[in-house]
């Protein structure tokens, strides 16, 4: 047998393997934990969860300069006495590599996530800021938003200076998180989840509405 009808058997027999192997249809609609994805004890009531988005986006609308391709934010946290937010503010730095040279490159600026401290007056009284108290009796923690994608949509694949919180109150089993490797649905049931976009990550919405989370930094100082 020469090289080339080795190549063919070895690619027929790895085929008829693959062939066997029935695909997993059950857990990618639930959350599988892995590096760079976990699950906290705390958890939070769903219901209240989306009755206190419904009083939030009833007075607010969605901002943030991506607003056309699907992405919008409402900020839960502030500057102690600030009155507007920057679009840096909304984002903030973040790496990626946009081409096909692989170099990586630096987007927008550093946001000290620390002068985040207050609660923004105007949802004062939601089970939004109990989720806030609920949060910062635990760690440290910055800027606090609701981040919206719309369906049919994706994050850039990029990496954060910090990790995330992401608290989902909206979602669908085409919501997935990505982290490096590992990907994941995080269903909407008042759980919360570590996500440590340190690494490279990426959020897509798969499905046929708007997926909508709370999403939390965790300073590393």
């Amino acid at each position: 047998m020469n090289t080339n009808q080795a190549q063919v058997v070895d690619d027929q027999t790895l085929m008829n393997t693959w062939l066997e192997q029935v695909p997993d249809t059950v857990k990618v609609a639930k959350f599988v934990s892995g590096p760079g994805i976990q699950r906290l004890k705390l958890k939070f009531d769903i219901d209240e969860l989306q009755s206190a988005l419904s009083d939030v986006t009833g007075k607010a609308n969605y901002v943030g300069e991506e607003l056309d391709q699907g992405f919008g934010a409402i900020p839960l946290t502030q500057r102690p006495g600030a009155d507007k937010f920057s679009s840096n503010d909304i984002s903030g730095l973040y790496w990626l590599r946009p081409d096909n040279r692989y170099h990586e490159e630096q987007r927008e600026e550093f946001v000290d996530e620390l002068v985040f401290s207050e609660f923004v007056p105007e949802y004062r009284g939601t089970y939004f800021e109990y989720v806030h108290q609920q949060l910062i009796a635990r760690f440290p923690i910055g800027r606090m938003r609701i981040l919206s994608k719309a369906e049919h949509c994706c994050n850039h694949w990029h990496r954060d200076p910090e990790p995330r919180l992401h608290i989902p109150i909206i979602s669908n089993p085409g919501s997935l998180f990505v982290v490096n490797n590992h990907c994941t649905h995080l269903p909407a049931d008042g759980s919360v989840y570590f996500t440590d976009t340190r690494g490279y990550h990426s959020a897509m919405n798969g499905g046929f509405y708007d997926r909508v989370h709370i999403v939390v930094t965790l300073p590393l100082r």
